[in-house]
């Protein structure tokens, strides 16, 4: 007899942790930085604009092929198109797409989770920025902080899935995430009202056109596309599980673009603390962990109630953090109740220890391992399992999904839209057919290569 599927209790909850998968370290500590580098609002513009055209049909296409299958990425493709074997073997593509994407992500998460407990201690008060550094190198050395924090992490959000999906996932993501909006309010507001910050806000807000002769408005373009691309987590079915839970009372491109929308929200508004913050103090914003670790905590040190801000800064990476470890972690239990019927129970003791295990190379990377370098000296064990995710599973899964859902060899444009436009809401139009059979799919391949270029080259 087969189980009857879980469901949301609310469109709120559905469109919070679609919203919670989406929202990823990415808005934070690379969007500001790229948006920076090429030239403030013009990049957001551009960027706004791929992301309707090109993250949206994708999202919508996830949340269809979940919802029209009941089921999760390893067994969609199998449930909509039962002649075509082959599309079974994406499923499985996908399906290591997640563990994967876990193998460093909950390593990150518990930097995120630490570094709240050392504001909370104090640690950075009255330390130069050099020592902050410092601090960021000693905590990546030392292998027992690196496997501490990440188990933490992985029991956290395994033990909050467990609860089941409305009583733990739902429940969980949705006070997570409202917090997080207000967390980031108070910093937006924190930070605009700094001594020089204007000059960070004109930087932001105004388009600088003079970028377009230094970079070419290619360089810019592609960079948005590619960011537009990345940010919504596309590609490896954790936001088509989601789909899967919901029920047809509602159209799916509204829902898309509703996700897209507290998406976008948070990375604008993560640009809003960092840059007046960087330029009322001189500094500049950077990209990656050394942003989050040793740029703003430098920062919060010269700030009045720095530590206050500090500790609520990451408690909001935290959840940024957390809301996608849980969201994933729903998506990889899920894979064993569909393919081997196993109880959410069992499925999440024995994913529990499998990404244990999975995730130590990650953690000890900086440290016990750190003679791997995958891409040569200065590089780890992440850089290579980033690499895998970012440049691999994201752009070739989307284009699954893609061929998947106009293909007549899939589910074919016809059931794609079907069920995209069954409910009330916002329909998903017809006539961009042609261009999501033809012209999309070569944006994607392009983004694929790009990718492969601007790594190795």
């Amino acid at each position: 007899m087969a189980m009857e599927r879980e469901k949301f209790s609310s469109r709120f909850g559905f469109i919070l942790i679609s919203a919670g998968c989406a929202i990823g370290l990415g808005n934070v500590w690379r969007f500001p930085y790229i948006v920076g580098k090429y030239g403030g609002a013009l990049f957001v513009l551009i960027y706004l604009l791929f992301l309707v055209i090109l993250g949206a049909p994708i999202m919508t296409m996830e949340f269809a092929v979940g919802r029209g299958s009941q089921k999760s990425a390893v067994k969609a493709f199998e449930v909509l198109q039962p002649q075509k074997k082959s599309w079974k073997w994406i499923g499985y593509f996908q399906a290591a797409g997640n563990y994967v994407l876990m193998m460093f992500y909950t390593t990150v998460g518990g930097w995120m989770i630490s570094y709240f407990i050392k504001m909370l201690k104090g640690d950075f008060v009255g330390i130069d920025s050099q020592s902050v550094a410092n601090i960021f190198q000693q905590s990546l050395e030392d292998p027992f902080l690196q496997v501490f924090w990440m188990c933490f992490v992985v029991f956290v959000a395994f033990g909050i899935c467990s609860l089941g999906l409305q009583n733990g996932v739902e429940k969980v993501t949705k006070v997570m995430m409202s917090s997080l909006f207000v967390i980031l309010i108070v910093l937006v507001v924190r930070a605009v009202t700094l001594p020089g910050s204007e000059k960070g806000l004109t930087f932001y807000l105004i388009p600088d056109l003079s970028v377009i002769s230094k970079y070419g408005l290619l360089e810019i373009i592609f960079a948005a596309m590619g960011q537009a691309f990345f940010t919504l987590s596309l590609g490896i079915g954790a936001i088509a599980i989601f789909g899967s839970y919901i029920d047809k009372k509602r159209c799916l491109f509204g829902e898309t673009l509703s996700v897209c929308t507290l998406d976008t929200l948070v990375a604008i508004m993560s640009g809003l603390i960092i840059f007046p913050a960087c330029f009322a103090f001189g500094v500049n914003p950077e990209s990656g962990p050394g942003l989050v670790f040793i740029t703003l905590p430098s920062i919060f040190n010269e700030m009045w109630l720095g530590q206050v801000w500090g500790c609520l800064f990451f408690v909001f990476m935290s959840f940024a953090a957390l809301s996608t470890i849980i969201a994933v972690f729903e998506n990889i239990i899920s894979f064993g109740m569909d393919l081997f019927h196993w109880t959410r129970r069992k499925s999440v003791i024995v994913n529990l220890i499998a990404m244990l295990i999975l995730s130590l190379p990650c953690a000890l990377g900086f440290n016990v391992l750190d003679f791997i370098q995958p891409f040569g000296a200065g590089t780890y064990i992440q850089d290579l399992e980033d690499f895998f995710v970012t440049y691999n599973f994201l752009p070739l899964g989307s284009l699954a999904y893609l061929i998947f859902c106009t293909s007549r060899y899939g589910w074919g444009f016809e059931k794609f839209i079907e069920e995209a436009n069954t409910g009330v809401g916002m329909k998903f139009p017809k006539w961009t057919r042609i261009y999501l059979k033809y012209i999309l799919p070569c944006i994607i391949i392009f983004i694929f290569i790009q990718g492969y270029w601007t790594f190795f080259m």
